[in-house]
């Protein structure tokens, strides 16, 4: 079912498939965006759709992909679904020859991202993947500051994402619960930290992964018995990265910590801390501090060029912006950007093989990605 009025020709039209996550964030990013337009939203429920179409004055509502692919008004496809809907939702959207902006974890396993990026690369459209801490302002700096040789030669990086957002044991069992539709803490932390480990310090060499479940049941909603968890809630990583670099990560989603995301950097010249201790925003209250030839630390003001230009109260909003505008200049110029589908492929590599680790207790060699992308084409 579809229903609506033509949309505004002049703006690249971006239809929104997913409404939990995408009505909190991709709904407000794409309107703070001066070039492009919401022209359509998907829900299964058409009434669901409806109403959120009505609420964000959005001219089309869908209760089928096919239907909302086949509008024209429709450029772009914008998804925030949960990860088992990811590949074939995404695929659908190529295979139509639509530009797709892509939540992560990019797929359920590394074969189906490769069979999307290679299908992005026949159709000629422009993808992205929202990993978003790629334009935090801290982070910006942090980047300019590794490249600029600040630490020297790096001997040591620490990793430590900890956070609370799992932690209680009443809450209902969902998706996020079950491994076979893209749930864990590894597909939902671990999919940045791939991202964010290959943009700031290069490519991973080898890597060794342990996985937990502290929380092993939770209450099924439906049922209102306990159903089993086989998703990690924690994951210790030990990395060996292309330079040698030894890296180590700690992830989890059910422990109360004071230091919620900080990455410590330490070389033969300098140290480099980016950390935030906000416990409700995962994107607001990024500092840095820096140090070299033995000195304390002293924190690094970020700035101005760097700032975002426009605040809002949900940092994520303000980082997703960055993301479509990226995006969108790609689109314009009919070029690929990054992050594209080939950052998706590698963070999901990188999460598959950590899975493969832990099932057989060893270190795990990781292949070259553009090796991996061309194999067997």
């Amino acid at each position: 079912m579809v229903s609506g009025i033509q949309g505004n020709q002049n703006k690249i039209g971006v239809a929104i498939i997913g409404t939990g996550f995408g009505q909190k964030v991709h709904i407000p990013g794409f309107k703070t965006h001066h070039r492009t337009e919401i022209v359509a939203v998907y829900h299964r429920d058409i009434n669901k759709a409806q109403a959120i179409a009505d609420t964000h004055n959005i001219p089309h509502s869908c209760n089928s992909v096919a239907d909302i692919l086949a509008l024209p008004e429709v450029q772009a496809v914008s998804i925030a679904t949960p990860p088992f809907l990811h590949y074939e939702m995404a695929k659908a959207a190529l295979e139509a020859g639509k530009h797709l902006l892509l939540e992560k974890p990019t797929t359920l396993n590394v074969l189906q991202a490769k069979e999307l990026y290679q299908l992005a690369e026949a159709k000629k459209v422009t993808t992205t993947v929202d990993f978003e801490f790629r334009f935090v302002p801290a982070w910006l700096l942090f980047s300019e500051l590794l490249a600029s040789n600040y630490v020297g030669n790096k001997r040591l990086i620490k990793i430590d994402w900890l956070g609370s957002s799992r932690a209680d044991n009443s809450r209902p069992w969902n998706w996020y619960s079950a491994q076979e539709q893209g749930g864990g803490a590894l597909g939902s932390l671990g999919s940045h930290v791939f991202d964010y480990i290959s943009w700031l310090f290069g490519s991973v060499r080898r890597l060794n992964a342990y996985l937990s479940t502290a929380i092993t049941a939770r209450l099924d909603p439906g049922t209102g018995e306990l159903k089993p968890v086989n998703t990690d809630d924690t994951c210790l990583l030990s990395l060996q990265l292309a330079d040698g670099t030894p890296c180590q990560v700690a992830i989890s989603a059910v422990v109360h910590a004071s230091r919620t995301h900080w990455i410590e950097v330490y070389g033969d010249n300098g140290t480099l801390v980016l950390g935030s201790d906000n416990q409700k925003d995962y994107i607001h209250g990024f500092r840095l501090w820096g140090s070299q030839s033995g000195q304390p630390l002293q924190e690094i003001e970020i700035p101005n060029r760097l700032v975002f230009p426009q605040h809002h109260t949900d940092g994520r909003i303000s980082a997703f912006t960055r993301v479509v505008d990226q995006w969108v200049q790609g689109i314009e110029r009919q070029q690929q950007i990054v992050p594209s589908l080939r950052e998706g492929v590698y963070s999901q590599l990188l999460m598959d093989l950590s899975h493969q680790s832990h099932t057989t207790s060893r270190w795990i060699d990781v292949p070259d990605v553009d090796e991996f992308l061309i194999r067997n084409l």
